[in-house]
């Protein structure tokens, strides 16, 4: 299926690259106009561009129903300054209920149940209940647009960061484990990440991996490991070789059982290294591969 973006309606356009462009973090952003009046709001256009300097941006855009723009766009074009508050699983539902286009003037923190705590550089005011915080400073507002659904891009430099000691280890570094963040989808669709739903992946840093390329031909075009599998192997920083030392019960019954069929025996090799691999254990599963290479 192709879909061309140019002949569709903007709430068209909408609809497909919000299910597709996910999960997205959400600014739950905290402003104020030169009146004083405050306004809350979440905004699933938000994320991290640039760490030196501190750099977030996130979009308020205006709607695509009427072509009006948000309080919070009004509010930070008057006073350039917000607070983003970081959306857990535990304040969702009170965040979702800041979206509501309440008129102006209205108290997005009464009608949502949060608390109001000051600031230590900005006017705007934190959400008290937000485990961490980014008080920010507004450097430019870029449009995008003057129709409906044009991104309005508000440039924020993060001038400090509040952090709730729950979500800290024993070194001081956030647990990202402790820190149950909610991402938008599509629709009215969420995410949650959690830590059954967490796992790491060893990064490349400047020993690099010698790439899917270098792979045996044998296992590069296996019919049990899939791209995953093979892109754990091929993150090693050299090519492994045999360890005589190396012992595996489970691999000594496959060589005894399957000895006079090698088809099957590489069959069930591959099988047992994707189980090595599900399991992180990259090492082991190269000298199970390399017993067959």
């Amino acid at each position: 299926m192709r879909i061309d973006l140019a002949p569709l309606k903007a709430a068209e356009k909408q609809y497909w690259l919000q299910h597709l462009v996910a999960p997205r973090p959400i600014c739950f952003a905290s402003t104020i106009d030169a009146a004083g009046n405050v306004n809350l709001s979440p905004f699933s256009f938000f994320n991290l561009f640039s760490s030196n300097p501190p750099i977030v941006i996130f979009s308020p855009a205006r709607r695509v129903r009427d072509n009006t723009t948000k309080h919070t766009l009004q509010n930070v074009q008057e006073v350039p300054e917000v607070v983003i508050n970081i959306v857990t699983y535990d304040m969702l539902q009170q965040a979702s209920l800041a979206s509501c286009e309440y008129g102006k003037g209205v108290d997005e923190f009464v009608k949502s149940g949060f608390t109001k705590q000051p600031a230590s550089l900005v006017q705007p005011p934190m959400v008290q209940e937000a485990k961490a915080k980014l008080e920010c400073r507004v450097l430019e507002i870029k449009s995008l647009g003057a129709e409906g659904g044009a991104g309005q891009l508000v440039i924020c430099e993060v001038l400090c960061v509040h952090v709730d000691d729950t979500l800290l280890d024993e070194n001081g570094k956030i647990d990202q484990r402790k820190l149950e963040l909610v991402a938008r989808l599509g629709g009215d669709w969420y995410c949650r990440v959690g830590a059954d739903n967490l796992f790491t992946v060893p990064k490349p840093n400047t020993q690099l991996g010698i790439g899917i390329d270098a792979l045996p031909e044998s296992i590069r075009r296996s019919k049990i490991l899939t791209g995953n599998h093979l892109g754990m192997l091929a993150n090693v920083h050299k090519q492994p070789v045999v360890q005589p030392q190396f012992e595996d019960d489970h691999l000594k019954n496959i060589v005894q059982y399957y000895s006079l069929n090698p088809e099957e025996m590489e069959t069930e090799m591959h099988r047992h290294a994707a189980q090595l691999l599900d399991a992180g254990n990259v090492e082991a599963a190269w000298q199970v591969l390399l017993s067959v290479v």
